[in-house]
Parts: structure tokens; sequence; C-alpha cells
């Protein structure tokens, strides 16, 4: 009955999502389905009411809104710019000096403004003009921009990791976003040493001379007033002075003082912020809240122990199922979003690597590494597409260079999958595990 109940499930997401239904509305609709085999109607529609409204009932979810709307103001208060001149600072004398910047800037910009496609327009138009005048090949360009765009979101503050927390029953936020650092810094080195190796064989050459202390001391104090937002707000909820939802608050506070004072957000242009910033809420919070019927549906149909005991009668070597779930997680991330995707999987998925002891730290690491590279995937991959539009390229010419790129992320992925420290070892060090 669990396993008929999962084919169910997803036959019905699939068809429902196939026919342009919005994902929130799939996912309860088929999770309704699957639970009629046993339960009355008008038990199943009312039980779904009060989960959906459990669901969206939890403090902690407050702290989403809150980060959307701090990433909308720094996506609107002129800090690209400023992260760009810093990073090239540092990385500007390496080989395709603006490739390396072009990763270095995506994944502290994308970590500031919590989604890769902004990183990707705003850093990569930053990039373009420089990139244009040195000869760099734009289909090459729009591979390195894309490819490094979604380090940002595994670097705190993270949405996803945030959603995770919620979907796994509560891992600790401060833990996940601690522990995110490392895979984040991880899929960006291996951008940058990719395209260092793709600039050398091109013969794009870096800055010449010696390294300016000088040039890097100013870029440093134009960009610290942002990189100070992740001290003080990460550094605040590691060290227990306030909680991931206060500091999400204190962000937003934050995000508009700087972008008042770089003058770059107006009455205006904040009315427009807070509204988009709402309606993006409305639809996350609304998809955590529906996503509880599923939660419901498959604890009470026992999927979660059906699935584990299909991998586990397979196979009960943790080395293959984790290889198994990573293809299953990164089929899926091709397809959907990253926040339905957690909302799926985690229950799925977790029990099972609990199994063999894996911590939930360590697997929502992996969980969203996975889920992140769907951003810069076919068909949906909708922040490779912003990257070759910024690029004005094309997908058939920028698709070569993904593939190195695809395979150096994917090289990361195995790395943090099967090396526990790269995400534990923060947390850890700080007590929080």
């Amino acid at each position: 009955m669990a396993i008929q109940s999962l084919v169910i499930i997803l036959v019905i997401l699939l068809l429902l999502l196939a026919l342009g239904v919005p994902i929130a509305y799939s996912i309860g609709i088929s999770a309704l389905v699957a639970i009629l085999q046993t339960v009355p109607l008008d038990v199943s529609v009312v039980t779904a009411a009060q989960r959906t409204f459990v669901g969206m009932s939890k403090f902690s979810l407050t702290a989403i809104p809150f980060f959307i709307l701090a990433g909308n103001l720094m996506n609107q208060g002129g800090i690209a710019k400023r992260l760009v001149d810093f990073v090239m600072a540092i990385l500007g004398k390496l080989p395709g000096a603006l490739l390396v910047t072009n990763a270095g800037a995506n994944a502290l910009f994308g970590a500031i403004s919590g989604s890769a496609s902004a990183a990707a327009a705003a850093v990569g138009s930053m990039v373009k003009e420089g990139e244009e005048e040195q000869g760099y090949d734009p289909a090459l360009c729009a591979a390195t921009n894309g490819a490094s765009a979604p380090s940002g979101l595994l670097i705190p503050p993270s949405n996803a990791l945030i959603t995770y927390s919620l979907a796994s029953g509560g891992t600790s936020v401060a833990a996940l976003f601690l522990g995110g650092y490392i895979p984040g810094i991880l899929w960006a080195l291996c951008c940058i040493i990719v395209g260092i190796l793709l600039a050398k064989r091109k013969g794009y050459h870096g800055e010449p001379g010696k390294f300016d202390w000088k040039n890097l001391g100013m870029a440093t104090l134009r960009a610290l007033p942002a990189l100070s937002l992740i001290i003080i707000v990460i550094g605040g909820i590691v060290i227990g002075v306030f909680t991931a939802t206060e500091g999400s608050a204190i962000a937003v506070v934050y995000a508009l003082v700087l972008g008042i004072f770089y003058r770059n957000i107006t009455l205006k242009s904040f009315w427009k912020i807070v509204v988009d910033s709402a309606k993006m809420s409305g639809m996350v919070v609304f998809l955590i809240g529906v996503s509880n019927i599923l939660g419901w549906v498959m604890a009470f149909m026992q999927i979660p122990q059906a699935v584990s005991a299909a991998l586990l009668g397979l196979t009960d070597n943790y080395i293959i199922i984790l290889l198994i779930m990573n293809v299953i997680l990164l089929i899926a991330g091709t397809f959907m979003d990253v926040t339905p995707a957690i909302l799926i999987f985690t229950p799925l998925f977790l029990p099972i690597v609990q199994t063999f002891g894996m911590h939930p730290v360590h697997f929502g690491l992996i969980l969203v590494y996975n889920l992140c590279i769907g951003n810069i995937t076919p068909p949906v991959g909708n922040t490779l597409f912003v990257a070759i539009k910024v690029g004005n390229t094309t997908l058939a010419k920028t698709i070569p260079y993904m593939l190195w790129y695809y395979a150096a992320i994917l090289a990361g992925l195995l790395l943090v999958t099967y090396v526990p420290f790269l995400s534990t070892g923060l947390p850890m060090a700080a007590g929080l595990i």
C-alpha cells in the first residue's frame, strides 16, 4: 500500500506539472488522491486544511520572508559593483582574471542576495564590459557566470537551508548555516579552477604588474559594508546573540540602511521591493504549508519506511545508497525548483541515511548541493538561461564549456557526500553538533 501510494503521488504530481498546474496545488492534490485509498474524502479535506494551516503557522517561517526582503533590498542597493571590485583586487592576477572574478563575486553576491539568478544577472552584467574589451569568448563567460552563481545558495544566509531545517523536523539553522560555508566555497573553487584552466587554453592573462595592496585596501573598504551583513547576521546566529528569525529582521534593517546610504533605494523603489518580496514570500510559505499535507500522507501511509526497506533491500552498502540518492536528486533537480524538491525528498531520504548514522546537517548539505545543480541544467535551469541572456550568446555555444563545469561541480558533490567533515566540521568546532 505504501509503495502504491508513492507511485500515485509521483504519477499525479508529474502529470499536473506537465499540464502547467502550479507546484503547490500539484503537491496538495497528489497527496490527497493518495490518501483517499484509506481515508474518506470529508475527513481527508478537513485534515489537509488543518495540516496546511499548521505548516504555515511556525514562527521560524518568519525568517524566510525577511531574508527574501533583505535579499531584494541588497539586489537594489548597488553592492554588486563593490563586490566585483573587491574580488578583482584579490584574484585579478590569475589567468582569466575576469572569469575568476565572476565566479568569486557570484559566491559573495549570491550569499547576500539569496538568489542565483540575481547573482548571474548582476555580477555577469558588471564584468561583461571588461570581458568584451579583452576579447573573451561570450559563451565561456556565460558558462562561468551560470555555473558559479548557485554556489551562493549554499553560503548563508540561505533560504534553502532554512526550508530544510523545517522539513527535517527542526535541524539547527545555525549548524546548517555554518555547515554551508565549506560546500559553498568548494563549489566556487571548482568553478575558479575550471575557469583558470580554460583561460590558459584560450590565452587569457591576468592583470599585469605586481599585486596592488593599496587597491585591495580601497576595494575592501568599499565592499566592507556589504560583507558586514554576512558577518553580523551569521555571527550573531552562531554565537547565540539572536535566532535565525531575529537575524533575518536585522538583515532587512541593515540592507535598507545600506541601500539608502548608497542612494540606490527610493520610496518608489522600496514599495516595489516590498510588493515583490511579499509575492515571493507568499508563494514560498504557501508551498511549505501545502507540503505539510504531503508529509502527513507519507507518515500515515508509512511511505518513508517502505522506501527505506526497498533501498536497503537492494544493498546495505551506504556508498551505493548515497550514489542512488544523488542520481535521483540530480534528475529531480533538473525539473523542479529547490524549495519543493527539499520538501518532497527530505521526509523520504532523511530516515534512510539516519539508519547508518548520517547527521541531518550533513544530509541537508548533500540535498541542497544536489538540487542547486538543477539551477544550471536544462530544460529548466533558470540561472543558466539568465547567464546566457546576459552574455548575449546561445545554449548550443555555452553547453560545451558547461560540461567542464558540470564535471568539476559533480566532483565537489562527491566530496561533500562522502567526506562528512566538509559539512559538519565547522558546526562541530563551534559546538553546534
